[in-house]
């Protein structure tokens, strides 16, 4: 056996446990879950690359999946690469990679012998202790050994048969394991649920349908639609220590345009939900967007905040959503702080006594068309945004998009989507909004048409990571907007950059269809 093999493999076993405290801070020498840390602000406290030195960052190294693997489904990686002791993992639907986190060597690579499912994507892996998470399309959670890649164990959580499926990264907290669940937009409810870290045992499940008989249930017209409208949690996770809740947003209701057979508000869909981690009980909601007609799904990130609001300390959460508005919340009641537009928006009446939009009949989808903004991809979508409590800012990639909005199907009872949208302008930036107002502070436009699927990154070097639709990698100014560096890498960037430090080097990471770009400072120049 090489050396180098040796070697990798030395390295390998040396990623064996991760210190669950680190899910609780800024993200240093790891980067140890999809966001970084419960947050969800995707904020690194790394200064050595910053807003002076980043023209001087350069390729360190280039991680190529297997075409087997990867080529035959056409699949990116839009996982987000955790960290752990110097090894990263990273996921496309039915595999798993360890890499050397310093050079990009492949250390292990498993295959999850798929049985079908939806390969939309998979969005990458939740660790605890020398044991690591991760969903697929065929609706199991499998739990690997992060040392080798050996499984330990498989649950199934979902069923294919129903057009169930699962892409999102799991999350870990104390002994809970949560997973997501997507579907398929036309006769299921949507769930999200908890596992025993060590047996994969369900512990709890929480339906996107109120109780029956409850006050929220009355938002449907009927048990019967209720029970099968949507919401899928195929989203990222957030976690509050300190109150014992988790947060996520759920996904659009059913049928998706066609809307005539369910009147009301339509809960929980379109919602950032609050629950207890323990129990699965429901603390709070917030409907971002109140009966749902243009597939608007609120699965955004819910970005934790620890900010000031009127000279007082507060516990905040914060999104920018699907339907063009930023919502600031406290965190621990769901009230309202702040509802503002941050792309064009002209759905909506304005808003209610609670901060949640009032739509507007007359943008509903109609026969003859609605010319509606944002448009079906949304003003934001599922990449991750980020707030840097440096500059105080949240940091989204977003577009102002219109499109018409066609109903199809009439029927009182319609089914499937009924409609869709087509056509229409739109244009893509970076927003930097305040948190305390949702005011644009600075907006940085992209060039080329259509707007980027990608996420970002903010440091507390002043720079924030993004890319534009023509596959740049871009850096900027966090606090102007100013663009310092770039690099084309040839693909769309598919994913959202990563940073830590190894060896007194700071990395930063981002995939391009489907390869991995490790980048670091040139201290040759």
């Amino acid at each position: 056996m090489k050396f180098a093999t040796l070697l990798l493999l030395a390295l390998a076993a040396t990623a064996q446990t991760l210190d669950p405290a680190k899910l609780s801070q800024p993200p240093t020498d790891s980067w140890p879950s999809y966001n970084g840390d419960y947050s969800g602000r995707r904020f690194s406290p790394l200064t050595q690359i910053n807003a002076a030195n980043v023209h001087r960052m350069s390729l360190a190294w280039v991680h190529r999946i297997n075409a087997q693997a990867g080529g035959q489904f056409g699949i990116a990686i839009k996982s987000s690469p955790v960290v752990v002791e110097g090894v990263m993992f990273f996921t496309i639907p039915d595999h798993v990679w360890a890499i050397d986190a310093r050079t990009g060597r492949e250390l292990w690579h498993f295959t999850w012998p798929s049985r079908g499912g939806i390969h939309i994507g998979n969005r990458g892996v939740a660790v605890a202790g020398k044991w690591l998470y991760f969903t697929t399309p065929d609706c199991n959670l499998v739990s690997l050994n992060m040392k080798d890649g050996k499984e330990r164990w498989h649950k199934k959580i979902c069923d294919p048969d129903l057009l169930y499926f699962s892409s999102a990264a799991p999350l870990v907290v104390g002994n809970h394991v949560i997973a997501g669940i997507s579907g398929d937009d036309l006769d299921v409810p949507g769930y999200i649920q908890s596992h025993d870290p060590e047996t994969g045992e369900q512990q709890w499940r929480w339906y996107t349908y109120p109780e029956p008989g409850s006050p929220e249930a009355k938002t449907w017209p009927t048990i019967e639609s209720m029970m099968h409208g949507g919401g899928m949690t195929w989203g990222s996770v957030t976690h509050d220590p300190e109150l014992g809740l988790i947060y996520f947003g759920t996904g659009n209701p059913q049928p998706v345009i066609a809307h005539k057979g369910r009147e009301g508000d339509n809960l929980y869909t379109e919602c950032i939900i609050a629950l207890d981690v323990k129990t699965g009980k429901i603390r709070w909601y917030f409907q971002s967007s109140p009966h749902d007609t243009h597939d608007w799904d609120a699965n955004q990130t819910p970005v934790l905040i620890d900010g000031t609001i009127n000279g007082q300390p507060r516990k905040l959460i914060a999104q920018a959503s699907r339907n063009g508005y930023f919502f600031v919340l406290d965190r621990a009641t769901g009230k309202n702080i702040v509802s503002k537009p941050f792309a064009k928006v002209n759905w909506s009446k304005g808003f209610d006594k609670r901060g949640q939009p009032i739509p507007d009949p007359a943008k509903f989808p109609q026969i003859d068309g609605a010319l509606v903004a944002p448009n079906q991809a949304g003003a934001a979508n599922w990449p991750p945004p980020s707030y840097s409590p440096a500059t105080g800012l949240f940091y989204v990639n977003a577009s102002n998009a219109y499109s018409v909005y066609y109903l199809f199907d009439t029927d009182d009872k319609p089914e499937g989507w009924g409609g869709n949208d087509r056509g229409g302008f739109s244009e893509s930036m970076l927003q930097a909004i305040d948190y305390k107002t949702g005011l644009i502070k600075w907006s940085h436009k992209w060039e080329g048409a259509g707007g980027p699927r990608n996420g970002v990154l903010s440091t507390a070097g002043n720079v924030v990571f993004a890319a534009d639709p023509q596959a740049n990698f871009i850096a900027l100014n966090a606090t102007t907007g100013q663009a310092l560096w770039r690099a084309n890498l040839q693909a769309s960037i598919s994913n959202a950059p990563i940073s830590y430090a190894l060896d007194g080097i700071q990395y930063v990471v981002v995939a391009a269809n489907d390869t991995l770009y490790g980048f670091a400072m040139n201290r040759s120049n």
